[in-house]
């Protein structure tokens, strides 16, 4: 993700198809959106990807090193109009840099309850359920479990 990205990435993370499914739900500023941006991108434990076909923007992807050792936490969003399917080829690319280019041991996600579909897809691309944190996530009405998952560089390499 380079700066002339910011906008773009704004929009889709402000969308209510996004929105909806992130635990920070509240439209931000794209002042807000700038500073993170500029803290981040000069994080060299964070990793910012916009996933692109045919020179078209069709989604992000973020990693987080969240402890040594190459563990890392990811979150993604595809753009509010992309087409069907290009979720599930985002997240294959986006895991393939994680563990073929960037050498990652581990990635982590973690999925509100009631998204099912982000349920389903991290095991589709191979993740295994590692826990539940009950009622973890308030959405402003009532509370949800948040459901863990981990997929290791050694399990993708062998489906591959």
């Amino acid at each position: 993700m380079e700066a002339n990205d910011l906008e773009l990435v704004w929009r889709w993370r402000n969308s209510d198809r996004v929105r909806s499914f992130m635990f920070s739900q509240r439209i931000i500023s794209f002042e807000e959106h700038l500073a993170w941006f500029e803290r981040s991108s000069n994080d060299p434990r964070k990793h910012l990807l916009i996933y692109v076909e045919r020179e078209q923007p069709l989604g992000f992807v973020h990693f987080s090193e969240i402890s040594d050792g190459g563990i890392v936490e990811w979150s993604f969003h595809t753009a509010p109009d992309a087409r069907k399917g290009v979720g599930s080829k985002m997240g294959e690319v986006a895991i393939g840099f994680a563990f073929e280019r960037a050498g990652f041991h581990k990635v982590c996600g973690q999925v509100i309850s009631y998204n099912q579909r982000s349920l389903d897809y991290h095991i589709r691309l191979g993740f295994k359920k590692e826990g539940i944190l009950f009622e973890q996530f308030y959405d402003g009405k009532i509370y949800h479990d948040v459901v863990c998952f981990g997929l290791l560089q050694s399990g993708w390499i062998s489906r591959s």
